[in-house]
């Protein structure tokens, strides 16, 4: 494990509690994190808003003479530039500082992998330093651009073991995950840590789901696609059509016996989930596990047992966490625009007969909470993030007799802190709910459904109109000021694949996934509990 030194002088505690969260986030990348200058670390990260005393400058330039990389991140050069010695050890003649505005970082001309899986132009709202010049040898990371002129603003010298960003000068920058992904793999490179061979990935079920994971992979840096198993000939031949010459399994245990296979996508029914993710465990594979995770506890348990003790990760493809709508909300409430929050409620469906696939079998799927569950309740426990005291729950079955789901569910969670959370499904909704009512000291959030249709031409030119479901297109986002003010909130784009870069830097370079084991195990207690709830009348049942 390398040993991380964080220096810091840092004037503005918003950017030094930022930092803080980074140095967290470093941690958990598997750096052994030390917030002094240690004598032993194999690498010092320095964040100073102002001149830093003669003496530990000297002591820097000390560490880099002898080998040790020094970085230095954020306002510390421009804070520091009549240390004429640390500038020329930077290997820079500097500028002018830029204003803060909307800058775009790319990746320079000897970026290598501390570019890869960054999802298109960073898109940062900060400040940077102009330079007049850069030596040759100097190798240019990131950059951003003043008019046709690329300046470096992230850089490594290898010469003199000194880098530095010029950038991240503000807390929310240096909070952003993007940037503490960069600030990793920056670490990395100065280290001189390359990434291993591409993860090799066999999908295990080619069901509604396996296009959007051959596409995802084929997408990210370090991820290819190695296998895919299904016993129709159909599916396999559309995963073919999408990704020719790929191996194909029509018997799940060849391909975890496979040795050219590395890590196990589990796309099959839910309650199979947890045999095939012990199977894939025992034959040494990583595994994503499709939502939900399980169907019990005790499954989850044991599938993050048997996964410590194999030294193998294993993950939940909770893609909705990146629904730009979503991410909108989290935004919001972290940014703390409505307060504490204090009442959540979210709501999905309508009224109509519900699929006849197995989403639609309560033996299969676990019931209709685990079905919008595995998202919506998902979403309540990232966001909410206290201990859950108790849940609550209501099943209605009144209409939809051919199918042995719910037609109508409620799940109430009852937080430690006093806060209430509520998710309601139901396919006997002639009126639908706002898909999020939440409601905190300072202010409201309401998620507004969209009932869009896509217009197309039919083959002889008549028109023809697709309605979209509500649930696929993102919700209206709406911001309510405690003096009545209405404000439309805008949604940013989702991110590309995002699950998917996450998973390929967990595996190649150590850093964190925002899914983990843990909160999907979180997740799979509360809908056990709300199943047993719904049983018994509405007892209210505490989560194992």
């Amino acid at each position: 494990m390398s040993r991380l030194a964080v220096v810091t002088a840092l004037r503005s505690p918003d950017l030094a509690a930022a930092v803080g969260d980074l140095t967290a986030y470093l941690a958990r990348c598997g750096l052994a994190v030390d917030p002094s200058m240690s004598t032993d670390a194999d690498v010092v990260l320095v964040w100073a808003d102002e001149r830093l005393a003669d003496d530990v400058v000297a002591g820097l330039l000390a560490r880099a003479a002898g080998g040790v990389p020094v970085l230095l991140a954020g306002p510390t050069l421009e804070a520091n530039l009549d240390h004429g010695a640390l500038v020329d050890a930077a290997g820079v003649v500097a500028g002018r500082g830029t204003p803060t505005h909307e800058c775009r970082l790319r990746p320079g001309p000897q970026a290598g992998e501390v570019a890869h899986r960054l999802d298109g132009d960073l898109v940062v709202t900060d400040r940077w330093l102009e330079l007049d010049k850069t030596r040759d040898d100097v190798d240019v990371l990131m950059t951003a651009m003043t008019g046709l002129t690329a300046h470096a603003v992230l850089t490594w010298r290898p010469a003199t073991r000194v880098g530095f960003c010029t950038t991240a000068t503000a807390a929310a920058t240096v909070r952003d995950p993007a940037v503490q992904r960069l600030v990793h793999r920056w670490v990395r490179r100065a280290l001189g840590v390359a990434d291993g061979p591409p993860v090799r990935v066999g999908i295990l079920g080619y069901g509604a789901i396996g296009h959007e994971h051959s596409a995802a992979i084929a997408s990210v840096e370090g991820l290819v696609l190695a296998g895919v198993c299904d016993k129709s000939a159909e599916r396999v031949a559309a995963a073919r059509a999408f990704a020719p010459g790929v191996t194909a399994y029509d018997d799940g245990d060849a391909l975890l016996a496979s040795p050219d296979v590395d890590l196990v996508v589990v796309s099959t029914p839910p309650n199979t989930h947890a045999e095939w993710a012990l199977r894939a465990l025992g034959a040494g594979k990583h595994v994503v596990v499709e939502k939900p995770f399980c169907l019990t506890t005790a499954e989850a348990d044991e599938m993050t047992g048997a996964a410590a003790r194999a030294g193998r990760s294993i993950t939940v493809y909770q893609n909705r966490r990146w629904d730009a709508d979503y991410l909108t909300v989290k935004r919001l409430v972290r940014s703390g625009a409505i307060g504490d929050v204090f009442h959540y409620e979210s709501f999905v469906g309508g009224y109509g007969h519900p699929c006849n696939f197995w989403h639609s079998d309560e033996e299969v799927s676990g019931g209709a909470v685990y079905d919008w569950g595995s998202h919506f309740l998902d979403w309540i426990l990232d966001l909410l993030p206290a201990p859950v005291a108790y849940v609550t729950a209501a099943a209605h079955k009144r209409r939809w007799h051919d199918v042995t789901n719910a037609d109508h569910s409620r799940v109430t969670i009852a937080f430690a802190d006093g806060v209430e959370a509520e998710f309601v499904h139901s396919d006997l909704a002639a009126a639908m709910k706002p898909k999020w009512y939440v409601l905190g000291t300072d202010g409201a959030i309401v998620g507004h459904w969209r009932h869009e249709r896509v217009v197309s031409r039919s083959a002889i030119g008549t028109l023809v109109e697709d309605p979209l479901a509500a649930s696929e297109s993102p919700a209206r986002i709406t911001l309510h000021a405690a003096d009545g003010s209405v404000t439309d909130v805008a949604v940013r784009p989702a991110p590309r694949v995002p699950f998917h870069r996450e998973l390929a830097d967990q595996l190649l370079s150590g850093a964190p996934m925002s899914v983990t084991a843990a909160g999907s195990r979180r997740n799979i207690s509360v809908m056990e509990a709300a199943t047993l709830s719904a049983r018994d009348g509405g007892r209210p049942v505490t989560p194992l």
